[in-house]
């Protein structure tokens, strides 16, 4: 027996001696493999403790000849593999380059003995190698024998012992799974090769459901040069961890990267294929993935194309689901679909509903009637808001939490949710202005409205009509005060941002104020929005026009205020007409297409009627309407108005009315 010195340091050697258990013993199964083996067996001995006592790895390749041992093992790098391509007999793609893989044995254990056959001149020898982790540079290569006469097949035995560990982990059962995905490409390549785990034989084939080529953008290195770069995706048939391989361009993995997918339940693996892969690997730079910016575009590609893959594949599933629900006339939508939103809309319930069935754990043994019931409430919920939504998946149906965290993941990632939310918006608004011209234009609901109370706590909330950029504004206290403390200028009595209370018939209709706050972003920096609501019968003439231009300049120049740069303020009076002097004015104004009458260095007043407001905001949303196909009748958009504002409009719209409305 001969010793031999491997030339490299002893922490070098350590470094490549750490490995997760799968994996070392995937590095030893590669070498197997790139020996022209046919076969490989993985015999996992157990301890009289349940766990296992050594790792035996036996392959049937064409060993490792007694003169090549001291170059096998005495060095590491420029391994006879890095210049061939492919092997030896078999001319099969090579995986390792370096000869680093057999090092990983002792990520295993303490003890590695290699038994290896070979032939030469047709005759067949045996010999043995050891090496000891605590002294691992020192390799043991013992004389080699003749087998004379003996016919065995040629090949190397690994035995790994002194384990560090039960290694559990390697058991078929917790594994096989594992190593599919490992070997899937390689398998699917060269159906003459079998691997043996425990007993079991890995055999992807039998677990893949399906399976995608693509090819992706050239990866372009740091020095400008162009390596190609394809995706091979497989989908399994069982559960596994769902992991993206880098790998060499013939697809073998070198390495792997955080999934952070967001699929459903789809299991798959991914093969980010490139030979720039392997320059990475020589490099020591593969692990470091996050770091190669060229490698983080290419991820980041791979992840588009995957999850285009399994949204393709959940909408294929959920046709199949859908079309049944049709059959049984449960689904909750009838015919083919009017419009885009519509089609956008029942794509999420699609996807929605069939994730509930599969994962809910009441879903599917209800009754018919009550499934109906269920999707009708689902179809709701999609429609209405994301809130309505993830309550009905909660409280109605029980969807897991875990399903229900996917759902919302999937749902935030697609561009159809926010299509659907901004076209039911757009829808509302539509309505509203609508049944808003109905209560204020209609002869009977008009004289109805007795207070503007109630018109002014409906606009309380919809101060969008007077521009997008007055939505969601706030009531401000501090504000009001100002406004009363100046309202002699226009009305003693004008009641502002106040219900009416007390009113007769003999007092009539009194002016109203209603009032915004926006605070933009520095803390001097505010915008507020006033506007007086005129009695129905009042023309703006030239008194009103100069009471409020009077008030506005009140107002802006209060003590409060003054002081502060970056305050302004808009006023608007509105009333149901204005006579030709105030027409005059607009036309001669600051921005006749605003309806400005003036404009300060930090505020402006407009005068607008009811039609005016409401003619604007349809044209605005006239696109919009187009597109939705909108169709509102009168009846739908007061029963809308209704719904919404209910406790402003008691005794405005009775159900006479609506249907009037809707039959006309």
């Amino acid at each position: 027996m001969t010793d031999y010195a491997v030339e490299v340091q002893a922490d070098f050697l350590e470094r490549q001696a750490k490995a997760q258990p799968i994996a070392a013993v995937t590095e030893l199964i590669w070498n197997g493999l790139d020996a022209d083996a046919t076969a490989i067996i993985v015999d996992l001995e157990d301890d009289q403790l349940g766990g296992l006592r050594r790792i035996i790895v036996t392959d049937n390749g064409h060993g490792i000849p007694h003169v090549e041992a001291p170059t096998f093992f005495g060095n590491l790098g420029g391994s006879w593999k890095k210049h061939g391509g492919l092997t030896k007999e078999r001319h099969r793609e090579l995986h390792g380059q370096e000869g680093r893989g057999r090092f990983k044995a002792f990520a295993l254990g303490s003890a590695a003995d290699w038994k290896t056959t070979y032939a030469r001149n047709n005759k067949l020898f045996r010999y043995e190698i050891s090496i000891l982790e605590h002294d691992i540079r020192r390799v043991a290569i013992g004389d080699e024998e003749p087998l004379n006469g003996r016919s065995v097949p040629t090949g190397v035995t690994v035995i790994v012992s002194d384990l560090k560990r039960n290694f559990i982990s390697l058991k078929p059962e917790n594994s096989a799974q594992e190593f599919s995905e490992i070997f899937a490409i390689y398998l699917k390549n060269y159906r003459d090769v079998a691997i043996i785990i425990g007993g079991e034989r890995i055999d992807p084939t039998t677990a893949i459901a399906n399976a995608w080529e693509l090819d992706l953008l050239p990866i372009e290195d740091e020095e400008g040069a162009l390596h190609s770069a394809s995706l091979e995706v497989i989908e399994w048939r069982r559960q596994t961890k769902r992991a993206l391989y880098l790998c060499n361009e013939q697809g073998f993995p070198l390495s792997q990267v955080e999934a952070r997918f967001h699929v459903g339940d789809f299991q798959f693996s991914a093969y980010l294929k490139s030979p720039f892969m392997s320059t990475l690997h020589q490099d020591n730079r593969l692990e470091l993935a996050e770091m190669v910016t060229p490698l983080v575009k290419a991820v980041e590609e791979a992840r588009k194309k995957i999850k285009e893959i399994f949204r393709e594949r959940a909408s294929e599933r959920a046709k199949i689901v859908v079309e049944d629900w049709k059959a049984q006339n449960i689904y909750p939508y009838q015919g083919e679909a009017d419009s885009q939103i519509e089609r956008a809309e029942r794509q999420i319930f699609d996807i929605v509903a069939v994730t509930v069935q599969e994962a809910a754990p009441d879903f599917i043994e209800i009754s018919r009637p009550q499934m109906a019931l269920h999707l009708r409430m689902l179809r709701h919920a999609i429609e209405r808001s994301p809130t309505e939504l993830q309550r009905i998946l909660d409280e109605v149906l029980r969807l897991p939490k875990r399903k229900q965290k996917e759902l919302a993941v999937l749902l935030d990632e697609t561009d159809l949710s926010a299509i659907i939310s901004a076209a039911t918006m757009i829808a509302d608004r539509l309505k509203f202005l609508q049944g808003l011209r109905i209560i204020l234009f209609d002869h009977e609901a008009k004289e109805r409205l007795k207070e503007r109370s109630q018109l002014h706590k409906i606009l309380e909330t919809n101060t969008w009509i007077f521009g997008e950029e007055y939505n969601l504004w706030a009531s401000d206290r501090e504000l009001t005060t100002v406004l009363k403390v100046h309202k002699q200028k226009l009305d003693p009595e004008l009641i502002i941002d106040e219900p009416v209370k007390l009113l007769t018939r003999k007092r009539g209709i009194v002016d109203l104020m209603l009032s915004r706050s926006q605070k933009r972003h520095r803390a001097d920096d505010y915008e507020h929005l006033v506007i007086e609501l005129k009695a129905p019968k009042v023309t703006i003439t030239s008194k009103e026009l100069t009471q409020i231009k009077d008030y506005a300049l009140s107002v802006s120049r209060d003590p409060r205020y003054h002081r502060v740069a970056g305050v302004r303020w808009h006023f608007w009076l509105l009333a149901d007409k204005y006579d030709d002097f105030v027409q005059s004015e607009i036309t001669s104004g600051p921005d006749p297409d605003r309806r400005l009458v003036n404009r300060g260095p930090n505020f402006s007043v407009g005068v607008k009627t009811w039609g005016e407001i409401l003619d604007e905001n349809n044209a605005r949303l006239q696109f919009v309407k187009q597109a939705l196909e909108h169709n509102a009748d009168d009846g739908q958009a007061l029963a809308f108005l209704e719904e919404r504002h209910r406790e402003f409009l008691e005794g405005v719209i009775i159900q006479e009315d609506a249907d009037v409305a809707a039959d006309e």
